[in-house]
């Protein structure tokens, strides 16, 4: 189904945080867009107030008559989303043209130059980065973010002028084999969703043939510490980076008085004194990559610098809520044992005499037995660890695999509980922290306001 014949767009699955930046971009076009989701969100909300309308149930009488022609409607759906969904179903028995999100994701890439962002862990914060880089500057971009940006308090940026996307590359379910990338980073190849790959070696070769799909021309910009081994195709350049190290990298790092400043040097041009707007050490990395994305793509010294200095992150990425003298609150999205470790030492680095406290939910029960060692020693890194119980998402539970996983292979002698995730708010009241990280994927985020109010008040 060619894009020009398309009238209408039905999402079923449309409050995920990539469906809904698909449907904003239909929405912009001026298209009719509606779909379901299981339950309302803030993401369903906003989509409604922009003129999308959404239901709730599976009610194939709840799809309105402009999204009835097959000739004219493109059906758009979510992994997520059940093989015996009853509206999937409908549509799929009726002839409709039905695509994968990262099928739609993967023909912008075919008609604008996909500037593409890959890694287990690292892609939101640093496609974001990019994204506000190139949109503040004469190079401009269209976006589809994993994330909130908290610069535009959205996940996708639009431009009328730009041929350039940038785009968050999933490897859950091999979705980023559909994109055909003009660019691309690799910030990190470490094993995640075994449940689809099945081996390390297996998640490894996904990325090793997702490098086979960057277009002739174009660019990898890969981490210097991975693995991983790519296979691009004649005239791709392969650049590396880090943060000391690499063809690009930092120097003069100075960290102090709540401030992150460097020098980036590049092949192509250096810039120095690069500020960081959110300045958490791990920015530093993330920065680098995003900036040489930024620069290889037409952007100068000066729009670098103020890209970096006014970006503002990315809601549940290091989301600072309360920072002062006496407590610290934030939440971060980190749902990999490298990312909660880097979360800790991040922490560690910036407050280095304060008892750090997280509240971790784990994320996924294949994910929990996989990796519960690697994620009791990450979490062997915080003076204080509180656990909840799993949260399933997709998922059906697994026979003798629960948060105690976790819990009994944490370091010896370190605080410890388990609680469940509906104690939350009242264990937060009954305590005063200093520093206070809830952690993970699932929806202990939802707390997060309440705990704000409730530290707030103890100030």
């Amino acid at each position: 189904m060619d894009f020009k014949d398309i009238k209408a767009v039905y999402f079923i699955g449309a409050g995920g945080i990539g469906m809904s930046a698909i449907a904003r971009y239909f929405l912009y076009k001026g298209l009719d867009v509606a779909g379901y989701d299981r339950t309302p969100s803030n993401l369903t909300r906003e989509l409604e107030k922009e003129g999308m309308p959404i239901h709730y149930e599976e009610n194939i009488d709840a799809i309105p008559q402009t999204f009835r022609n097959p000739r004219t409607t493109l059906v758009v759906f979510t992994p997520a989303v059940s093989a015996d969904h009853k509206e999937l179903a409908f549509f799929r028995e009726n002839g409709f043209n039905i695509e994968k999100r990262a099928q739609i994701l993967g023909r912008l890439t075919s008609i604008h130059k996909g500037l593409c962002f890959a890694g287990t862990h690292g892609k939101t914060s640093t496609s974001t980065m990019c994204a506000h880089i190139m949109h503040r500057s004469s190079v401009g971009c269209n976006a589809f973010l994993g994330g909130i940006s908290k610069n535009y308090n959205t996940n996708y940026i639009f431009s009328d002028k730009s041929d350039f996307v940038v785009i968050e590359a999933d490897e859950f379910d091999r979705s980023f084999h559909w994109l055909r990338p003009w660019m691309s980073v690799i910030t990190s190849t470490d094993p995640d969703h075994l449940d689809i790959y099945g081996t390390k070696e297996a998640y490894l070769e996904g990325f090793r043939h997702y490098t086979e799909l960057i277009q002739p021309g174009g660019a990898l910009i890969i981490h210097c510490d991975l693995e991983l081994k790519p296979n691009v195709g004649s005239g791709v350049k392969i650049y590396d980076y880090g943060k000391t190290s690499g063809d690009f990298h930092a120097e003069n790092i100075l960290i102090a008085d709540g401030m992150i400043t460097f020098d980036f040097i590049s092949p192509v041009e250096n810039v120095p004194n690069i500020e960081l707007g959110q300045p958490i050490p791990i920015n530093i990395e993330n920065g680098i990559a995003a900036m040489a994305i930024a620069q290889l793509n037409g952007c100068n010294a000066e729009e670098l610098r103020t890209g970096m200095k006014t970006y503002r992150g990315v809601d549940r990425r290091f989301d600072f809520k309360i920072k002062n003298s006496r407590h610290v609150f934030l939440s971060d999205y980190g749902h990999h044992p490298r990312e909660v470790l880097q979360s800790a030492k991040s922490l560690k680095e910036i407050y280095p005499n304060r008892k750090i406290t997280v509240i971790f939910q784990p994320h996924l029960y294949t994910r929990t037995l996989d990796f519960h060692k690697e994620f009791a020693q990450a979490l062997s890194n915080f003076d204080e660890v509180i656990l909840t119980e799993i949260y399933p998402a997709r998922e059906e539970p697994i026979p003798g695999v629960s948060s105690k996983l976790i819990y009994d292979n944490l370091a010896p002698g370190i605080d410890k509980q388990i609680i469940r995730k509906d104690d939350v708010l009242e264990f937060v009241s009954q305590r005063d922290f200093d520093v206070l990280l809830v952690l993970g994927a699932g929806n202990l985020d939802d707390y997060v306001p309440q705990i704000t109010k409730l530290i707030k008040e103890k100030e």
